[in-house]
């Protein structure tokens, strides 16, 4: 007697395939800001401190970021911290392997400071997603009183 065995995914594995099937694309983008690197640390990596650019309320418990935008709320991970240089999340809700990260660099001879952000989007969204990034940092550089 010979047994076939049909096999049905789950909706989760679906949607880890659909997910894995819609390739982003990472890019990267650089913004020169007039501010101590300490200073804008504290923005990019503490919840008082997004929540002044980035989002309209952030709370944080442990490693889990949530960040509000008019009442819907998103959940990120924080991956990887090192004071005073970078912070890199990730969204709980993605299966992906994409995240964001917000790296500070200062130039070693003119000692200006710049904020390298690191992020993934679709190919057809990538120039929303870059312009997204634009007004957070205009935000955050008005908050800084940085040009």
């Amino acid at each position: 007697m010979t047994f076939i065995f049909l096999y049905y995914p789950t909706i989760t594995q679906i949607k880890k395939i659909a997910q894995s099937m819609t390739d982003k694309q990472k890019f990267e983008i650089e913004f020169v800001i007039q501010s101590s690197p300490q200073l804008l640390y504290q923005y990019i990596s503490t919840p008082s401190g997004l929540s002044e650019w980035f989002a309209d309320n952030v709370n944080s418990r442990g490693e889990r970021f949530t960040f509000i935008w008019d009442g819907a709320e998103e959940v990120a991970k924080l991956l990887k911290r090192k004071t005073d240089e970078f912070v890199k999340f990730t969204w709980v809700d993605n299966d992906d392997n994409c995240f964001f990260e917000m790296r500070i660099i200062v130039d070693e001879i003119t000692k200006d400071v710049s904020l390298f952000i690191s992020d993934f989007a679709e190919e057809d969204e990538l120039d929303e997603a870059k312009m997204l990034w634009e007004n957070q940092i205009a935000d955050l550089k008005q908050v800084l009183g940085s040009k």
